[in-house]
Order: C-alpha cells, then structure tokens, then sequence
C-alpha cells in the first residue's frame, strides 16, 4: 500500500496514483495541500486494517534548511506512533546524486529529527557518478537499499555493492 503523504508539490499525489496503477498497488490520498501527518495516520490505520504487508508513505521532498517542512516529518513520526510505538518501522532518506557532497549536510539535518534507518539514491543514470554514496554510508553507518537509474517501474533497483563498485570505476564484469 502507497500513502500520498506529499500533499504540498503540485501533482504529486496524481503521480503517486499513476505508479500505484501502473504497480497494481492501492494509494491511499487525501487533497492537495491536507495534512501529511494526519493522511500518514489513516493510511496505517487502513493498511493494518486491511493487514497490508507493507505500507510505503511518501512525505513531501525537503530541504534540510526549510524549518517548517522539516518539523511537518517530525510531526508525522510522532503521529505514528499513536497507533504504533514503534512505528515507522524504517525511514528511508531519498537522496539525489547529483546533489554531491551537499548530502552530507541533509542525512545531518534529517538524522537530528528522525532515526533514518537507510538511504536511496536517485538519478545515477545521469552525469552524477554517486561516489557520495560511499562517503554517506561509511560516515553514517547507513546501509544503501536502492538506487534509481531511470524512470521506469524497474529502474529502481536493489543496491549491490559489488555492482556499484564496478560501475563507480568503470570495470566490466
């Protein structure tokens, strides 16, 4: 189950409902401009309702330096957790790769609100090499589940290590 928690950019939840149609996975929305936290709340009600097995709530891209925004995610953790203390099970920072060394700075700033448990990297099929990755996983002990390499369904892949080691250095198989 998807939850269109980013409720502020502009046709964000209708791209949401298009993956989830494309996916054959039910999205749970509310209106343009509602509150996050409060969609992020009945879509974990809906999905332990309906006993869903994963429930992916997508918040609204941030920068670190926008306070409000980034107390609208602490809000939402701590909405969650009235229903599950130990809710969310894992928070996932979705960064750019072609953001460079400025990762840095926001894993800092989402880590001071939220326990971040890994990191995706986005954008790699483009000039961005994403050798940021290995920095932001050595210094912050964050394992790498994904990286995007296009725009596809499928283009968001599994991170391997080796893979990315390879392609980082221009070494064939």
């Amino acid at each position: 189950m998807l939850a269109a928690g980013d409720t502020f950019r502009a046709a964000a939840i209708s791209q949401l409902k298009i993956w989830g149609e494309r996916t054959g996975v039910e999205v749970i929305a509310g209106e343009q401009g509602s509150d996050s936290a409060a969609l992020a709340f009945q879509a974990l009600e809906k999905a332990r309702n309906d006993k869903a097995d994963l429930l992916l709530i997508d918040t609204a891209g941030r920068l670190h330096n926008k306070n409000d925004l980034m107390q609208e995610l602490a809000k939402v953790v701590r909405v969650l957790k009235k229903l599950d203390p130990i809710a969310p099970h894992a928070t996932l920072l979705v960064l750019d790769a072609t953001t460079g060394q400025n990762a840095h700075a926001q894993v800092e700033a989402f880590r001071e609100l939220v326990q971040i448990t890994g990191l995706i990297v986005t954008k790699l099929d483009g000039s961005a090499k994403g050798g940021v990755l290995v920095a932001l996983a050595d210094r912050f002990k964050l394992p790498v589940h994904a990286i995007g390499v296009g725009e596809g369904a499928d283009d968001l892949q599994a991170f391997n290590a080796e893979d990315f080691s390879r392609s980082l250095l221009g070494i064939g198989d």
